[in-house]
């Protein structure tokens, strides 16, 4: 067993960092918990450099086999990572962080799997204390009521097994010396089998590095009950979301317009004031594309530093779904707040202009406050752009099967606070689109001081493909979870509060692409961040891709359409009789057969007389000669094909003891112009077949000669 393996990244980035932590002219006499949670329900404080330099930093349970932008560098065993293992007062207790100085925990994340998950007990540590002055079951500590109540612990989804959900504390727990965190589980891996046995244990604590000579006082039980009446507070402030609100104390711009394709509204504000909330409800035919196709832009001090499709920037994408965040609110009837506090020093120019087809109205209002400008206020800024059709395997080619890559959220030059982002995706494949880690990279990184362990995670929650939407929380959401298993639409966002996460020169925030599955889907990150000015943001205006048809199905972004008398397996609309359960199909890459697009679909859970349907459209019509590509092997049989309803004499057979490829004729169909399916029906199993053994059928391509 091991007992020392790694030393978690962030703690050698992060010894020596006075030099790069955001620095400002004063400091508060004292960081404690009261401070942190004073700071948490201040809207103001994002908006100015912090207060109480420092930098963010996280321990995580990522795969240690990425150390480089190699082979390994999407590894993806991120469970049961810890800095070691030691023993104290004779218990085996595994070190999660252990980090030397002043600082604070302001965000930790976990979930279980394995035996008895989540039955273990969790230790903090404080200033190189043998005792620890929190102890408890993991899951009331971080999400039950052991230390405080919603929404400062929780876990998300409240609509999925416990088990299954993200647990999230949120309540700060600042140090001055030291803080170790371990966890002690029942079950420790198997001598041998260190990661897929016993107990798995995944996490992420995100927490503050203050530079030397900070004064924290290191958080106790006693303070926590000294703090109940404020904690309460808090808690109740977060809940409404509405603490901080002055609700337009220094006037309002009331936002009516009709927009005709690319018409635009404007509106300009001057004085030192900061808008401290826009609400922006659309009205149009098609609203969906309204919502991508209406573009919010806002100009500060003469600089533009907002982007942003109208849908996207308050967090519902281009469909309207309920949100309810500190710093976002949709409800059902489209009306849209924005609750981010933007200061400007003279003058701010508010645009939102219709970049589509149709006609769009707009209303709402500009709140106002009055803002005394200072050198440590920043400008709000957001920014969005989408990888449209982004097939997801990078490098597939004849001799390679491809592999994952990483995605550009932003990367930011200036000085600033990164304060959030949200996700808006459509998958078109019957898995889970989002096993990949966050990477983050602050100013001098090499190596990114923010590596994570998926991007559910990242967002709070857990178990991608079996999670279910929420709208509940704070910072988190993941309004829409239709597509995370199954052709749909996505919807994730995580704000930041505590967690902020300030840079001197630089932040750059990837995202691994690590779909389960080889196909093509719409991405589109929204970024949203404060900077001095002058800061720039790498990302610049999208049009073509707010402009383009927002997907509503799989057809949207893979046309199921016959071209050339071909067809691929993997571009047309397919469904099976035994529910589309998720990884029930896939879309499969493979250079070790000749195949037509280096792809092929292949069904997994079938039994006779169980069935495969694919849909494609046809132009032409007429009788023509069908002829197909398949794999077969071990696990194939005979299969019996019908066309549009029509039982076809032909039957295949794809069994051989290894994997193969085979063209088979069909025979003449007749083609409709118009939808088209074809089917494919198990028939019989092998003889000597296992009760066990799966039944298998894969499809590369359909082929259609015109018989003369």
């Amino acid at each position: 067993m091991k007992t020392s393996i790694y030393k978690s990244i962030s703690l050698a980035l992060w010894i020596v960092f006075t030099g790069i932590i955001v620095s400002c002219t004063s400091q508060p006499n004292e960081i404690s918990i009261q401070s942190l949670l004073q700071e948490m329900t201040n809207r103001e404080v994002l908006a100015k450099l912090p207060e109480a330099p420092y930098k963010l930093g996280q321990f995580s349970s990522y795969d240690r086999n990425a150390v480089a932008p190699d082979s390994n560098w999407f590894a993806n065993d991120d469970r049961n990572n810890y800095t070691r293992a030691e023993f104290n007062q004779g218990r085996k207790e595994f070190v999660l962080m252990d980090f030397e100085g002043p600082g604070a925990i302001v965000r930790f994340w976990m979930t279980f799997a394995g035996k008895e998950p989540g039955s273990g007990t969790l230790r903090f540590y404080f200033d190189n204390d043998t005792i620890p002055e929190v102890e408890g079951p993991v899951l009331d500590l971080l999400s039950g009521q052991a230390l405080v109540g919603e929404p400062l612990a929780t876990s998300v989804s409240d609509l999925s097994p416990l088990l299954r959900r993200g647990h999230n504390l949120y309540l700060p727990i600042p140090f001055q010396k030291n803080c170790k965190v371990t966890y002690e589980t029942k079950f420790e891996p198997i001598e041998g089998k260190p990661k897929r046995s016993g107990e798995i244990v995944y996490y992420a604590i995100n927490y503050r590095a203050y530079p030397k000579g900070t004064h924290v006082q290191t958080f106790s039980r006693q303070q926590l009950s000294e703090a109940r009446e404020l904690i309460e507070n808090v808690q109740n402030d977060l809940t409404q979301r509405t603490d901080g609100l002055k609700t337009g104390s220094d006037g309002k711009e009331t936002i009516s317009s009709t927009l005709n394709p690319d018409e635009i509204y404007s509106a300009t504000i001057s004085g030192s004031k900061a808008i401290e909330s826009l609400i922006i409800k659309l009205e149009a035919d098609n609203l969906e594309q309204a919502l991508r196709s209406t573009i919010l832009s806002i100009e500060f001090d003469g600089e533009k530093t907002i982007w942003c499709p109208v849908g996207d920037f308050f967090g519902t994408g281009y469909q309207i779904r309920n949100i309810n965040t500190w710093y976002t609110r949709v409800d059902t009837t489209g009306l849209m707040h924005a609750f981010w506090l933007m200061p400007f020093k003279q003058e701010a120019t508010v645009s939102i202009k219709n970049i589509g087809s149709q006609q769009v109205k707009i209303n709402g209002n500009i709140a106002l406050r009055k803002w005394t400008w200072d050198k440590t206020s920043m400008h709000f800024g957001c920014s969005w752009h989408q990888y449209t059709n982004l097939f997801t395997r990078e490098g597939l080619t004849n001799n390679d099967n491809g592999n994952y890559f990483d995605i550009n959220f932003v990367e930011l030059n200036g000085q600033g606070v990164y304060v959030g982002d949200a996700l808006t995706l459509f998958n078109t494949a019957y898995n889970w689109w989002g096993e990949g880690d966050e990477k983050i990279y602050i100013d001098s990184d090499t190596f990114p001081s923010h590596f994570g362990t998926g991007t559910e995670d990242y967002y709070g929650y857990a178990w991608g493909g079996d999670s279910k939407a929420y709208s509940n929380h704070p910072y988190l959401a993941q309004p829409d979870a239709t597509g995370n298993a199954k052709p749909g639409y996505v919807v994730n966002s995580r704000y930041r509060g505590l967690d902020a996460l300030p840079f001197n020169e630089k932040l750059k925030l990837d995202m691994e692409l690590w779909h389960w599955q080889a196909t093509s889907i719409n991405y589109a990150p929204v970024s949203f961040y404060y900077l001095l000015p002058g800061g720039k943001s790498n990302i610049k205006p999208d049009y073509l891709a707010a402009q383009e048809k927002v997907a509503l199905e799989f057809t949207d972004i893979i046309p199921n359409e016959l071209k050339n008398g071909k067809i691929e397996a993997e571009h047309m609309v397919f469904s099976n009789s035994c529910g589309n359960k998720k990884r029930s199909m896939a879309m499969i890459p493979d250079t070790q057969f000749d195949l037509s697009n280096k792809v092929y679909v292949k069904w997994y859970d079938g039994a006779p007389g169980d069935t495969i349907t694919f849909y494609f459209y046809s132009n032409v019509e007429g009788e023509y000669k069908l002829q197909s590509g398949f794999v077969g092997g071990k696990f194939y049989g005979d299969y019996q094909i019908n066309f549009n309803g029509k039982k076809l004499n032909h039957k295949i057979n794809l069994y051989e003891s290894e994997p193969h490829y085979k063209k088979k004729t069909i025979g003449a169909v007749y083609l409709k112009t118009g939808e088209n399916k074809i089917e494919f029906i198990i028939a019989e199993e092998q003889q000597g077949y296992p009760e066990w053994a799966p039944n298998y059928f894969s499809l590369d391509y359909l082929e259609f000669t015109e018989m003369r």
